[in-house]
C-alpha cells in the first residue's frame, strides 16, 4: 500500500462483501420486502422520503451482519432475523436524515438529500417514524435481550451525536475524543447489529462478546476507511465529492493528525479552514498537502487495520461455515476499498 499525489493505491487482492450478500440472500429478499412495508403510512410524504433513501443505493451491510452472525451461530429458520435485520437498517437510515440535517449535507450516495428536497423538518420527523417502526419490528421478535441490545445502541448513536455536535470545528479535538464518537456514532450499531444475531440463536455470552468485538472493531475500521477516502479516494466510491468533510468543516482523524503534527504556522491554517470556514479550492489544495506530507493517511490506514484485525479475529474463532468466511471477507472489503 502507497500513498502517492494525495491517493491511496492499494496493491493487495481486493475484499468483497459477494460473500455475505450471497450467504444472506434469502433472508435479504424477505428484510427488503418488510422495509418496504414498514416503510409505508397514509401520510404520502412519509414514504416518498423514506424511499428515497432506502433505494439510493447502500449495500446495506448492517442488516446483513445481523443475518450473517445468526446464521453463523446455527439459527436457520423462524423470522426473528429478518425482523432485527429490517430494524437495524431502519435505525440506521433514520441516523442518515438526522445527520445529513445537522451537517447540512447536500449529498448522499451521489444524490440529493431528502433535506434539500422536502426540508429539514419533514426528514427528522420521517427519521423519527422509521425509528418508531424499528422499535415495533423488535418488539415483535419477542427478544428482551435483543431489545435492550439495540435501543442501547440507539441512545448511544444519538449520545454520540451531540457529542460530535459539541466537538465540531474545534481542532483541539483529540485523536482519542474522536475515535469516542466513531465509537458512538458508527461503531455502535455495527457491534448490536452482529450481537443480536448470536442472542436469537440462543448462543451464551462469550459468542454475543465476540460478535460484538466483531461489530465494534468492524464499524470503527469502516469509518476510518470513510475518513481516508475523503481525502484519497475516488469520487464514485463515495457518492459524494472527494473533500467533502473537508469543505463542510468535519475534523476526521487524517485532519486531527496532520494538525497535530504541523508547525505553528500549519496550525493557524488548520484553525482557519476548519474553525473559521476559510476551505475553498485553494485551501482544500493545501489541506491535501500537508495530508500528504505528515503522511496521515497511511496512519490512519494503519489505525484502520489495526482494528480491522480485531474484527477478524473475533469472528475467525467461529466454527468453520460459509456465514463465517463471509464475516471474515467483509473485513477485509471494508479495508480495501482504497483504490
Amino acid at each position: 500500500m502507497v500513498v502517492a499525489a494525495n491517493r491511496v493505491e492499494h496493491t493487495e487482492d481486493r475484499g468483497s462483501i459477494d460473500t455475505i450478500v450471497s450467504v444472506t440472500k434469502r433472508d435479504m429478499a424477505r428484510v427488503n420486502e418488510l422495509i418496504l412495508s414498514m416503510a409505508g403510512s397514509r401520510v404520502e410524504l412519509i414514504p416518498e422520503i423514506a424511499n428515497h433513501l432506502i433505494s439510493s443505493g447502500g449495500k446495506r451491510l448492517r442488516p446483513m451482519l445481523t443475518i450473517a452472525t445468526a446464521l453463523a451461530h446455527g439459527y436457520d429458520e423462524g423470522d426473528a432475523q429478518v425482523k432485527l435485520a429490517a430494524s437495524v437498517e431502519f435505525m440506521h437510515t433514520a441516523t442518515l436524515l438526522h445527520d445529513d440535517v445537522v451537517d447540512e449535507s447536500d449529498l448522499r450516495r451521489g444524490k440529493r438529500t431528502a433535506r434539500t428536497i422536502w426540508g429539514n423538518q419533514a426528514s427528522v420527523l420521517v427519521g423519527d417514524y422509521l425509528l418508531g417502526q424499528a422499535f415495533k419490528m423488535m418488539v415483535d421478535v419477542g427478544s428482551m435481550t435483543a431489545l435492550s441490545i439495540l435501543s442501547d445502541a440507539s441512545a448511544i448513536i444519538a449520545e454520540g451525536e451531540v457529542w460530535q455536535l459539541a466537538a465540531a470545528k474545534r481542532m483541539t479535538t483529540s485523536e482519542a475524543d474522536y475515535l469516542a464518537v466513531v465509537d458512538a456514532k458508527t461503531a455502535a450499531l455495527f457491534a448490536a447489529a452482529a450481537e443480536v444475531g448470536p442472542v436469537i440463536a440462543g448462543a451464551g455470552d462469550e459468542a454475543r462478546a465476540a460478535m460484538r468485538r466483531y461489530g465494534r472493531s468492524l464499524g470503527v475500521s469502516f469509518q476510518l476507511i470513510d475518513d481516508v477516502l475523503d481525502y484519497g479516494g475516488v469520487a464514485a466510491d463515495l457518492g459524494k465529492n472527494t473533500g467533502d468533510d473537508f469543505r463542510e468543516g468535519k475534523i476526521t482523524l487524517p485532519v486531527i493528525l496532520a494538525y497535530q503534527a504541523g508547525d505553528e504556522d500549519e496550525k493557524a491554517f488548520w484553525r482557519s479552514a476548519m474553525e473559521d470556514g476559510n476551505n475553498d479550492d485553494a485551501a482544500l489544495a493545501r489541506a491535501l498537502e500537508l495530508i500528504e506530507r505528515h503522511a496521515t493517511l497511511k496512519t490512519t490506514i494503519e489505525r484502520a487495520r489495526a482494528f480491522g484485525a480485531e474484527a477478524y479475529e473475533a469472528a475467525a474463532g467461529l466454527p468453520p461455515s460459509a456465514a463465517r468466511d463471509a464475516l471474515l471477507d467483509v473485513v477485509e472489503f471494508c479495508i480495501s476499498r482504497i483504490k
